[in-house]
Protein backbone atom coordinates (compact mmCIF):
# COMPACT_ATOMS: atom_id res chain seq x y z
CA UNK A 1 0.00 0.00 0.00
CA UNK A 2 1.45 3.79 -1.04
CA UNK A 3 1.68 6.30 1.24
CA UNK A 4 -1.96 7.95 1.91
CA UNK A 5 -2.10 11.30 0.10
CA UNK A 6 -2.06 14.40 2.53
CA UNK A 7 -4.85 17.21 1.57
CA UNK A 8 -3.13 20.77 0.68
CA UNK A 9 -4.73 23.52 3.03
CA UNK A 10 -3.44 26.86 2.82
CA UNK A 11 -3.99 29.64 5.36
CA UNK A 12 -3.84 33.24 4.16
CA UNK A 13 -2.30 34.77 7.93
CA UNK A 14 -1.08 34.04 10.97
CA UNK A 15 -4.05 33.02 13.17
CA UNK A 16 -4.74 32.53 16.70
CA UNK A 17 -3.46 29.66 18.32
CA UNK A 18 -6.38 27.41 19.17
CA UNK A 19 -7.11 27.43 15.86
CA UNK A 20 -3.46 27.21 14.58
CA UNK A 21 -3.16 24.48 17.00
CA UNK A 22 -6.48 22.41 15.53
CA UNK A 23 -4.60 22.58 12.28
CA UNK A 24 -1.38 21.34 13.29
CA UNK A 25 -2.83 17.90 14.72
CA UNK A 26 -4.54 17.29 11.71
CA UNK A 27 -2.67 14.11 10.52
CA UNK A 28 -4.49 14.34 7.25
CA UNK A 29 -3.57 18.06 5.95
CA UNK A 30 -0.55 19.44 4.58
CA UNK A 31 -0.63 22.97 5.87
CA UNK A 32 1.16 26.20 4.54
CA UNK A 33 0.38 29.42 5.76
CA UNK A 34 1.28 32.60 4.64
CA UNK A 35 3.56 34.28 8.06
CA UNK A 36 2.27 37.22 8.22
CA UNK A 37 0.20 39.63 10.40
CA UNK A 38 -0.36 41.34 6.85
CA UNK A 39 -2.42 40.71 4.24
CA UNK A 40 -1.32 38.23 1.37
CA UNK A 41 -0.06 39.97 -1.46
CA UNK A 42 -2.78 38.81 -4.62
CA UNK A 43 0.03 36.53 -6.39
CA UNK A 44 1.07 34.37 -3.40
CA UNK A 45 -2.45 33.82 -2.99
CA UNK A 46 -2.90 32.75 -6.27
CA UNK A 47 0.72 30.23 -5.59
CA UNK A 48 -0.73 29.13 -1.97
CA UNK A 49 -3.67 28.20 -3.48
CA UNK A 50 -2.71 26.28 -6.62
CA UNK A 51 -3.60 22.35 -5.54
CA UNK A 52 -5.18 23.21 -2.59
CA UNK A 53 -8.50 21.66 -1.08
CA UNK A 54 -8.73 23.66 1.62
CA UNK A 55 -8.46 27.25 1.83
CA UNK A 56 -8.48 29.27 5.32
CA UNK A 57 -9.15 33.02 4.58
CA UNK A 58 -10.26 36.44 6.50
CA UNK A 59 -12.72 38.82 5.52
CA UNK A 60 -9.53 41.19 3.63
CA UNK A 61 -9.00 38.21 1.47
CA UNK A 62 -11.20 38.38 -2.01
CA UNK A 63 -11.54 35.06 -3.19
CA UNK A 64 -13.01 36.17 -6.84
CA UNK A 65 -13.64 33.91 -9.58
CA UNK A 66 -9.73 34.12 -10.70
CA UNK A 67 -8.28 32.67 -7.53
CA UNK A 68 -11.19 29.54 -8.08
CA UNK A 69 -9.93 29.18 -11.51
CA UNK A 70 -6.45 28.83 -9.88
CA UNK A 71 -7.66 26.04 -7.31
CA UNK A 72 -9.41 24.01 -9.79
CA UNK A 73 -11.30 21.17 -9.15
CA UNK A 74 -8.88 20.34 -6.07
CA UNK A 75 -10.88 22.74 -4.03
CA UNK A 76 -13.64 21.73 -1.85
CA UNK A 77 -13.92 23.61 1.60
CA UNK A 78 -13.38 27.55 2.04
CA UNK A 79 -13.47 28.60 5.71
CA UNK A 80 -13.36 32.27 6.15
CA UNK A 81 -12.33 33.64 9.83
CA UNK A 82 -15.69 35.69 9.74
CA UNK A 83 -19.28 36.12 9.89
CA UNK A 84 -19.20 38.24 6.73
CA UNK A 85 -19.10 36.39 3.63
CA UNK A 86 -19.30 39.34 1.03
CA UNK A 87 -15.48 38.82 0.41
CA UNK A 88 -15.98 35.67 -1.43
CA UNK A 89 -17.27 35.29 -4.93
CA UNK A 90 -20.49 33.56 -3.92
CA UNK A 91 -22.13 33.31 -7.36
CA UNK A 92 -18.91 31.59 -8.56
CA UNK A 93 -18.62 29.31 -6.02
CA UNK A 94 -22.66 28.00 -6.58
CA UNK A 95 -22.10 27.76 -10.28
CA UNK A 96 -18.80 25.05 -9.45
CA UNK A 97 -21.48 23.21 -7.10
CA UNK A 98 -23.52 22.58 -10.05
CA UNK A 99 -20.22 21.50 -12.12
CA UNK A 100 -18.86 19.08 -10.05
CA UNK A 101 -19.07 18.03 -6.39
CA UNK A 102 -18.40 21.46 -4.89
CA UNK A 103 -16.98 23.78 -2.62
CA UNK A 104 -18.28 24.00 0.78
CA UNK A 105 -18.13 27.32 2.78
CA UNK A 106 -17.68 27.59 6.55
CA UNK A 107 -18.11 30.77 8.53
CA UNK A 108 -17.98 32.21 12.26
CA UNK A 109 -21.26 33.53 13.37
CA UNK A 110 -22.49 33.53 17.22
CA UNK A 111 -19.27 33.19 18.42
CA UNK A 112 -18.44 37.19 18.04
CA UNK A 113 -21.95 38.51 18.79
CA UNK A 114 -21.21 39.48 22.10
CA UNK A 115 -17.82 41.13 21.48
CA UNK A 116 -19.25 42.94 18.67
CA UNK A 117 -22.19 44.69 20.42
CA UNK A 118 -20.03 45.57 23.07
CA UNK A 119 -18.46 47.50 20.90
CA UNK A 120 -21.09 48.67 19.25
CA UNK A 121 -22.38 50.02 22.54
CA UNK A 122 -18.91 51.07 23.58
CA UNK A 123 -18.12 53.26 19.84
CA UNK A 124 -22.05 54.90 20.77
CA UNK A 125 -21.40 56.14 24.00
CA UNK A 126 -17.71 57.09 23.18
CA UNK A 127 -18.97 59.06 20.19
CA UNK A 128 -22.06 60.76 21.90
CA UNK A 129 -20.24 61.71 24.68
CA UNK A 130 -17.45 62.98 23.04
CA UNK A 131 -14.83 61.40 24.65
CA UNK A 132 -11.82 61.43 21.91
CA UNK A 133 -12.77 65.66 22.10
CA UNK A 134 -12.95 65.44 26.17
CA UNK A 135 -9.50 63.43 26.43
CA UNK A 136 -7.68 65.64 23.85
CA UNK A 137 -8.49 68.77 25.64
CA UNK A 138 -6.80 67.42 29.12
CA UNK A 139 -3.72 66.59 27.41
CA UNK A 140 -3.28 69.82 24.99
CA UNK A 141 -4.40 72.05 28.07
CA UNK A 142 -8.09 73.05 26.78
CA UNK A 143 -9.22 72.37 30.28
CA UNK A 144 -9.27 75.49 32.41
CA UNK A 145 -12.26 74.68 34.57
CA UNK A 146 -15.84 73.46 34.86
CA UNK A 147 -17.91 74.95 32.12
CA UNK A 148 -21.81 74.33 32.24
CA UNK A 149 -22.28 73.70 28.23
CA UNK A 150 -18.76 72.75 27.22
CA UNK A 151 -18.20 69.43 25.70
CA UNK A 152 -21.91 68.82 26.31
CA UNK A 153 -23.16 65.48 24.44
CA UNK A 154 -26.56 63.29 23.98
CA UNK A 155 -27.74 61.09 26.82
CA UNK A 156 -29.38 57.59 26.03
CA UNK A 157 -32.50 58.11 28.76
CA UNK A 158 -35.28 58.43 26.99
CA UNK A 159 -34.08 58.15 23.08
CA UNK A 160 -35.38 56.75 20.74
CA UNK A 161 -32.42 53.97 19.21
CA UNK A 162 -32.83 52.42 15.45
CA UNK A 163 -31.05 49.28 14.27
CA UNK A 164 -30.30 48.69 11.08
CA UNK A 165 -30.60 44.75 10.61
CA UNK A 166 -31.60 43.55 14.05
CA UNK A 167 -29.77 40.38 13.44
CA UNK A 168 -28.19 38.03 15.99
CA UNK A 169 -25.72 40.99 16.80
CA UNK A 170 -28.50 43.58 16.46
CA UNK A 171 -29.89 42.42 19.44
CA UNK A 172 -27.31 42.00 21.07
CA UNK A 173 -26.90 45.25 20.89
CA UNK A 174 -30.50 46.32 21.82
CA UNK A 175 -30.28 43.96 24.81
CA UNK A 176 -27.15 45.91 26.24
CA UNK A 177 -28.74 49.49 25.57
CA UNK A 178 -32.14 48.52 27.09
CA UNK A 179 -30.94 49.13 30.83
CA UNK A 180 -29.50 52.85 29.77
CA UNK A 181 -33.27 53.55 29.99
CA UNK A 182 -34.25 53.64 26.51
CA UNK A 183 -37.30 54.86 25.31
CA UNK A 184 -38.11 52.90 21.76
CA UNK A 185 -36.33 50.73 19.77
CA UNK A 186 -36.92 50.70 15.73
CA UNK A 187 -35.59 48.68 13.27
CA UNK A 188 -35.48 47.55 9.12
CA UNK A 189 -34.67 44.65 7.26
CA UNK A 190 -35.84 42.38 4.49
CA UNK A 191 -38.94 41.53 6.68
CA UNK A 192 -40.52 42.00 9.89
CA UNK A 193 -39.25 39.56 13.25
CA UNK A 194 -41.80 39.66 15.22
CA UNK A 195 -40.34 37.25 17.41
CA UNK A 196 -36.94 38.58 17.80
CA UNK A 197 -38.07 42.18 18.51
CA UNK A 198 -40.32 41.08 21.49
CA UNK A 199 -37.86 41.62 24.07
CA UNK A 200 -37.50 44.83 22.92
CA UNK A 201 -40.51 46.06 22.04
CA UNK A 202 -38.99 46.84 18.89
CA UNK A 203 -40.90 48.59 15.76
CA UNK A 204 -40.08 47.68 12.20
CA UNK A 205 -40.48 50.62 10.33
CA UNK A 206 -39.28 51.78 7.05
CA UNK A 207 -35.85 52.95 6.35
CA UNK A 208 -37.21 56.52 5.93
CA UNK A 209 -39.35 56.29 9.29
CA UNK A 210 -36.13 55.24 11.32
CA UNK A 211 -33.62 58.03 10.07
CA UNK A 212 -36.35 60.54 10.74
CA UNK A 213 -37.48 59.29 14.73
CA UNK A 214 -34.10 57.85 15.68
CA UNK A 215 -32.15 59.71 18.17
CA UNK A 216 -29.22 57.16 17.60
CA UNK A 217 -28.83 54.99 14.75
CA UNK A 218 -26.81 52.27 14.53
CA UNK A 219 -26.10 49.96 10.80
CA UNK A 220 -25.60 46.22 12.05
CA UNK A 221 -26.66 44.65 8.46
CA UNK A 222 -24.76 42.54 5.82
CA UNK A 223 -23.45 43.76 2.64
CA UNK A 224 -25.59 43.13 0.06
CA UNK A 225 -27.12 44.77 -2.67
CA UNK A 226 -29.98 45.87 -1.24
CA UNK A 227 -27.37 47.51 1.36
CA UNK A 228 -24.85 48.92 -0.01
CA UNK A 229 -24.84 52.69 -0.39
CA UNK A 230 -28.23 52.46 1.99
CA UNK A 231 -26.71 55.34 4.12
CA UNK A 232 -26.65 57.94 2.04
CA UNK A 233 -27.06 62.10 1.35
CA UNK A 234 -30.93 61.60 1.47
CA UNK A 235 -30.92 58.87 4.72
CA UNK A 236 -28.83 61.41 6.45
CA UNK A 237 -30.92 64.43 4.91
CA UNK A 238 -33.65 62.83 7.03
CA UNK A 239 -32.09 62.10 10.31
CA UNK A 240 -32.50 64.94 13.06
CA UNK A 241 -29.75 67.37 13.81
CA UNK A 242 -29.11 66.07 16.99
CA UNK A 243 -28.94 62.25 15.77
CA UNK A 244 -25.73 60.03 16.21
CA UNK A 245 -25.15 57.50 13.11
CA UNK A 246 -22.90 54.43 14.17
CA UNK A 247 -21.77 51.26 11.85
CA UNK A 248 -20.12 48.10 12.79
CA UNK A 249 -21.56 46.58 10.09
CA UNK A 250 -19.30 46.71 6.44
CA UNK A 251 -18.04 49.95 5.19
CA UNK A 252 -19.48 49.89 1.73
CA UNK A 253 -23.55 50.50 3.61
CA UNK A 254 -22.51 54.01 4.00
CA UNK A 255 -21.39 56.12 1.38
CA UNK A 256 -18.61 58.38 3.06
CA UNK A 257 -18.59 61.15 1.11
CA UNK A 258 -22.22 61.73 2.09
CA UNK A 259 -21.72 61.45 5.63
CA UNK A 260 -19.11 63.86 5.36
CA UNK A 261 -21.06 66.69 4.24
CA UNK A 262 -23.88 65.64 6.68
CA UNK A 263 -21.50 65.90 9.34
CA UNK A 264 -19.78 69.10 8.38
CA UNK A 265 -22.93 70.83 7.33
CA UNK A 266 -24.32 70.06 10.79
CA UNK A 267 -26.99 67.86 9.36
CA UNK A 268 -26.26 65.06 11.92
CA UNK A 269 -24.37 65.64 15.16
CA UNK A 270 -21.54 63.08 14.98
CA UNK A 271 -20.72 59.31 13.61
CA UNK A 272 -18.98 56.53 14.94
CA UNK A 273 -17.50 54.30 12.11
CA UNK A 274 -15.76 50.56 13.28
CA UNK A 275 -15.87 49.87 9.85
CA UNK A 276 -14.95 51.41 6.32
CA UNK A 277 -14.00 51.58 2.42
CA UNK A 278 -11.64 51.01 1.92
CA UNK A 279 -9.67 49.54 4.90
CA UNK A 280 -7.51 50.84 6.25
CA UNK A 281 -8.70 54.19 5.47
CA UNK A 282 -6.04 56.62 4.24
CA UNK A 283 -4.73 59.15 6.98
CA UNK A 284 -5.35 61.81 4.78
CA UNK A 285 -8.97 60.86 4.17
CA UNK A 286 -11.60 63.96 5.36
CA UNK A 287 -13.44 62.32 7.61
CA UNK A 288 -10.29 61.90 9.84
CA UNK A 289 -10.17 65.69 9.95
CA UNK A 290 -13.83 66.02 12.12
CA UNK A 291 -13.55 66.21 15.40
CA UNK A 292 -17.63 64.80 15.60
CA UNK A 293 -16.46 61.43 13.67
CA UNK A 294 -14.52 58.95 15.74
CA UNK A 295 -13.53 55.58 13.53
CA UNK A 296 -11.67 52.78 14.67
CA UNK A 297 -9.92 50.20 13.21
CA UNK A 298 -12.03 47.40 12.63
CA UNK A 299 -12.16 46.16 16.11
CA UNK A 300 -15.03 44.58 16.82
CA UNK A 301 -14.59 41.33 17.41
CA UNK A 302 -10.78 42.08 19.00
CA UNK A 303 -11.14 40.04 22.31
CA UNK A 304 -8.64 37.55 23.35
CA UNK A 305 -11.33 35.01 23.96
CA UNK A 306 -12.73 35.52 20.81
CA UNK A 307 -10.47 35.97 18.25
CA UNK A 308 -9.27 32.79 19.52
CA UNK A 309 -12.82 30.75 19.28
CA UNK A 310 -13.30 32.21 15.97
CA UNK A 311 -9.80 30.45 14.81
CA UNK A 312 -10.67 27.08 16.19
CA UNK A 313 -14.43 27.21 14.68
CA UNK A 314 -12.62 28.28 11.29
CA UNK A 315 -10.17 25.67 11.89
CA UNK A 316 -12.69 22.91 12.53
CA UNK A 317 -15.17 24.11 9.46
CA UNK A 318 -12.41 23.43 7.53
CA UNK A 319 -11.26 19.97 8.86
CA UNK A 320 -14.69 18.81 9.02
CA UNK A 321 -15.21 19.81 5.21
CA UNK A 322 -12.34 18.27 3.70
CA UNK A 323 -13.66 15.01 5.84
CA UNK A 324 -16.89 15.24 4.30
CA UNK A 325 -18.40 15.68 8.01
CA UNK A 326 -21.57 17.67 9.05
CA UNK A 327 -19.50 21.62 9.56
CA UNK A 328 -20.00 23.45 13.16
CA UNK A 329 -20.93 26.56 10.89
CA UNK A 330 -21.52 25.74 7.22
CA UNK A 331 -22.54 28.47 5.06
CA UNK A 332 -25.64 27.36 3.25
CA UNK A 333 -25.26 28.56 -0.60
Amino acid sequence: MGPVRLMKVFITRRIPAEGRAALARASDCEVEQWDSDEPIPYKDLERGLTGAHGLLCLLSDCVDKKLLDTAGANLKVISTLSVGVDHLALDEIKKRCLIHSGIRVGYTPDVLTDATAELAVSLLLTTCRRLPEAIEEVKNGGWTSWKPLWLCGYGLKESTVGIIGLGRIGQAIARRLKPFGVQRFLYTGRQPKPKEAAEFQAEFVTTSQLAAESDFIIVSCSLTPATKGLCNSAFFQQMKKTAVFVNISRGEVVNQDDLYQALTSSQIAAAGLDVTTPEPLPTNHPLLTLKNCVILPHIGSATYGTRNTMSLLAANNLLAGLRGEPMPSEFKL
